[in-house]
């Protein structure tokens, strides 16, 4: 576990934890930290990084991305009261952006495949995060509905005609 004497700004906590980690895994980054809305986003520089380095850290399906996110979350969020915890975003190479406009795509052809057979329609190989992301941007059709099934790893959003 990353134990570091921070300071007080929730950008400069979440930047120093994740420049120690990227530090103690000897990746050559740094992280720029800003502001969007209501969530913190720290973007590690791949400036010095080879493809491989950015490979690594991104992991298969954003495994390894994902899990800093978590890590990080969880660690500076843990004994903070409710409202000083932050939500903090980690991004590298445009991957969260990509990720997003893939998300999007399968959310539209899910709800235009439910609105054309009347079935149910599954959303595989989905994230905890990604899950959430794509019943928020279902949540405004107000004609379908989304839900999650199954037990991790195995777990699945299902997107089906509101009833």
């Amino acid at each position: 576990m990353l134990m570091l004497v921070m300071s007080d700004s929730q950008t400069d906590r979440g930047q120093e934890w994740l420049e120690e980690l990227l530090n103690l895994a000897k990746i050559p980054a740094t992280v720029v930290p800003y502001q969007q809305e209501e969530s913190y986003w720290l973007v590690i520089d791949e400036t010095n990084l080879t493809p491989e380095q950015n490979s690594v850290l991104i992991g298969p399906d954003g495994i390894v991305i994902d899990a800093i996110q978590y890590l990080l979350n969880t660690i500076l969020n843990i004994s903070q009261d409710s409202e000083l915890q932050m939500a903090y975003t980690v991004e590298i190479d445009g991957y969260r952006a990509r990720r997003q406009e893939e998300l999007l795509l399968m959310a539209e052809y899910a709800a235009k495949q439910v609105r054309l057979t009347g079935r149910e329609y599954e959303l595989i190989s989905l994230s905890a995060a990604e899950r959430r992301q794509v019943h928020t941007m279902l949540k405004e059709c107000e004609d379908l509905e989304t839900y999650s099934r199954g037990q991790e790893p195995d777990r699945r959003l299902v997107v089906k005609i509101r009833n």
